[in-house]
């Protein structure tokens, strides 16, 4: 029996479910971010056997390590060199993987997958981004919620952790209900029909194409969205804001700061940041102003913007990628994990939409007389080799959203696509879009034209290699549209890829 573990279990479920949002965010303002992650990383130097050899390996003493500057010094980890050469029960703390109690797995994106234990502790920190979003945007502490979990359930981390942070918001008190149908949409439907009606609001969480699908399937089954007040989690992947907007429109929201919110997370660390109504309005003006856009991110596509809590995860750059440190079932200290990005802080941001004239930002849907919590900021483009050559510009999936988002187009496109440089038989290369098709919508020469000058007419606007470095002929790309979930581009059940090589 691991009655120590009890005992801390116990003070940390106490202090989380008896202390108000307001008072938890307030203590860690209050606390200084880099002592937290010294302390962090000497905890993890003394408990960790994985980690203590890794430094020893480095010749790293770590009492030698007294300062922020010296921490930023050590050595980043990462997938090769620590998580596949160490053995899982080395990487917890004391050595025990008996000390977690739940465990997800990574995708296996970058090779084989990997499992991430993690315990009831580690979850009660990321279970306050989820309060973050319920309490501040949704006021869920005021309505009777149900709350419908659209991921995929199984061993794969977004569903059941989604699930299990959305319970301790209702040991807390929220007035919530939560139903696991997964991302299976006869399930979620039967969910909506019979429980819906009985609550003030529905929130729906799951992968943005999904709850797409969900959205656009219940209208064709009749579901009258409106009617639930429907609210929306993402998390998973980058989209536009055009995009928020169409989905908002179609559940009838109108106060999209209010009614979406957005995880960054991994598979790794949990949530490491989530969309709040400031981020939410900073990216809708940045979304109408692509030069702004380019000067704080250095980039034509618009990233994932969220707000960290530094004292839970603690960023930095490295290279234009991102490290993160935190305390987790398998302690992460400068983790690369190589995520495209960078951060922000809450007063240079301020500082910027001001330079800008963006301040107040009530013409983006920020309701200014609620107060903002000052949380630094860090934008996420993903994976950097997610891109297409062509012409020597780089083409992000990101530019292309914009113009498949269109009100006109998504009438009858779902705005999935993959993008690619194909070669036609004379050896000419081009740029190819195939796009998906809503079901029952069909195929014809005037929506292929519609599509190409739209994503023609979006890649010249926000980005600039493109204008500048593709000759005016070679613009307009070749569109294909193919039916709903075809099994070749689009087959059902499966992440999908927007890029092809």
């Amino acid at each position: 029996m691991l009655t120590h573990r009890t005992s801390e279990i116990q003070n940390r479920l106490h202090h989380f479910l008896f202390r108000s949002l307001d008072e938890l965010m307030a203590d860690r303002l209050a606390m200084d971010a880099e002592s937290v992650v010294l302390d962090l990383f000497h905890r993890t130097a003394s408990r960790v056997p994985a980690y203590r050899t890794f430094l020893g390996a480095h010749g790293i003493a770590p009492e030698t390590v007294e300062s922020f500057d010296a921490f930023r010094q050590l050595p980043l980890i990462d997938k090769p060199n620590y998580m596949h050469v160490y053995p899982l029960p080395e990487r917890c703390r004391n050595g025990r993987l008996a000390e977690c109690d739940r465990v997800a797995v990574s995708s296996g994106s970058t090779g084989k997958p990997t499992f991430w234990p993690r315990s009831i502790i580690d979850e009660l920190d990321i279970a306050l981004r989820f309060e973050q979003i319920f309490h501040d945007s949704f006021k869920a502490h005021e309505r009777s919620t149900l709350a419908v979990v659209c991921f995929a359930l199984g061993n794969w981390v977004g569903g059941l952790y989604t699930t299990s942070c959305a319970w301790h918001l209702a040991a807390k008190g929220y007035p919530l209900m939560v139903a696991t149908p997964g991302n299976k949409k006869e399930e979620i439907f039967r969910v909506i029909q019979e429980l819906a009606p009985c609550f003030e609001q529905t929130v729906l969480l799951g992968y943005p194409p999904f709850i797409k699908d969900v959205i656009d399937a219940g209208l064709a089954a009749g579901i009258e969205w409106p009617r639930y007040r429907v609210k929306m989690v993402f998390a998973g992947e980058v989209f536009s804001e055009e995009w928020r907007s169409l989905v908002s429109e179609r559940v009838g929201s109108k106060a999209p700061c209010y009614d979406s919110a957005s995880l960054y997370g991994t598979a790794d660390a949990g949530v490491l940041g989530n969309e709040t109504p400031l981020s939410i309005a900073v990216r809708r003006f940045l979304a109408d102003h692509p030069k702004a856009a380019r000067e704080l991110f250095g980039e034509s596509r618009l990233p994932t913007l969220v707000q960290y809590d530094p004292i839970s995860r603690l960023f930095e750059v490295h290279e234009e990628t991102l490290v993160v440190s935190g305390d987790n079932g398998v302690p992460l200290i400068r983790y690369h994990i190589a995520d495209k990005g960078g951060i922000v802080d809450y007063g240079e941001m301020r500082d910027f939409l001001r330079d800008w004239g963006a301040v107040p930002l009530i013409d983006y849907g920020l309701d200014e007389t609620f107060p903002c919590r000052p949380l630094p900021f860090v934008y996420v483009f993903g994976r950097a080799d997610f891109t297409v050559s062509f012409y020597g510009a780089n083409i992000y999936p990101e530019n292309v959203t914009v113009g498949l988002e269109q009100p006109h187009i998504m009438a009858w496109a779902t705005g999935k696509f993959v993008l690619e440089t194909k070669e036609s038989a004379d050896g000419d290369k081009y740029l190819s879009v195939t796009a998906e098709l809503l079901p029952g919508a069909t195929a014809d020469d005037q929506k292929c034209r519609t599509l190409a000058e739209s994503v023609k007419a979006q890649l010249l606007r926000l980005n600039s290699e493109f204008a500048n470095y593709t000759p005016p002929e070679k613009q307009l790309p070749k569109v294909t549209l193919r039916p709903f979930e075809d099994p070749e581009y689009f087959p059902a059940g499966a992440k999908h890829r927007y890029t092809r090589r």
